[in-house]
């Protein structure tokens, strides 16, 4: 996917035309428990003749992260509480899956009938702590035939693996790049759902643009940009939610240059949250 744009770069000032380019890297395998991810990016760059250069942006789907960091927890191993107990059948949910939601999470913000909203651990509002079963590979149960449902958590810290992945690839191709692991979300007010980061490394996750000169030159003063919330969604357009099978992406083009922070800078503090 190419994006060609003419803007105002707001930190150089000048004026360019913009294009950025969204590959998928190809043939990533499906990915097992310990597989080497940073050797996957590698590999896949590779097939694609694709050498990382400085400013280029690699997103990785939050599912190959959590698989590669074995987040699985089978129903069958899950003894619930009374509390989830109560609450499954309430939401008219699996007990042993509520009471995965809450582990997973600091409080439920809504609940209705086969959703719960919660805030993750990590900070972030979501449906489900987003615990799925989608592209899953079902373990077969050893005794009876049957197949146990198995869950993927979220990874334990985006942010953290996200500079692991960075440094790596860094000191490979000795350049300055950025790492985000996207998720899909769905939003208040807005139906379907959008890629968002939930870990990045490498670049400004929100972007303050207070100050910068609108085009008749007075201050932005209230104008923040979720950076790289726009690279993850741009990022899942290529990747897909189905069984398109392209979980790494590369994204080259974005003229805005990196930077720090992490994906917690995109989390509105919850005295500022007007839905809860």
């Amino acid at each position: 996917m190419d994006t060609i744009e003419k803007n105002r770069d707001v930190r150089t000032g000048t004026e360019s035309t913009q294009a950025v380019t969204v590959t998928a890297l190809p043939d990533i395998p499906l990915i097992q428990p310990g597989d080497n991810l940073i050797q996957l990016m590698i590999d896949g760059l590779e097939r694609c003749d694709l050498v990382l250069q400085n400013g280029d942006i690699l997103v990785l789907a939050q599912k190959i992260v959590s698989k590669s960091e074995n987040r699985y927890a089978t129903l069958d191993a899950v003894s619930p509480s009374r509390a989830a107990i109560e609450l499954a059948r309430e939401v008219e949910k699996d007990p042993r899956l509520v009471e995965l939601i809450l582990s997973e999470s600091k409080c439920v913000i809504r609940k209705r009938t086969g959703v719960l909203i919660v805030e993750h651990n990590l900070g972030i509002v979501m449906a489900n702590a987003g615990i799925d079963s989608s592209n899953i590979e079902p373990l077969p149960n050893r005794t009876n035939g049957d197949t146990p449902q198995r869950v993927l958590l979220l990874p334990k810290n985006p942010d953290a693996s996200c500079a692991v992945f960075r440094q790596a690839l860094a000191e490979k191709f000795d350049t300055e790049i950025a790492v985000i692991i996207n998720d899909s979300v769905g939003r208040a007010w807005r139906n379907g759902t959008v890629g968002i980061a939930i870990g990045t490394a490498g670049i400004d996750a929100l972007l303050d643009l207070n100050g910068h000169p609108d085009l008749y030159n007075r201050p932005l003063r209230t104008t923040q940009i979720g950076l790289a919330d726009e690279l993850a969604a741009a990022a899942s357009i290529v990747m897909g939610a189905a069984d398109e099978g392209r979980p790494i992406i590369h994204i080259r083009g974005y003229a805005g240059g990196l930077g720090q922070g992490n994906a917690n800078d995109l989390i509105r503090a919850q005295q500022q949250d007007l839905f809860r």
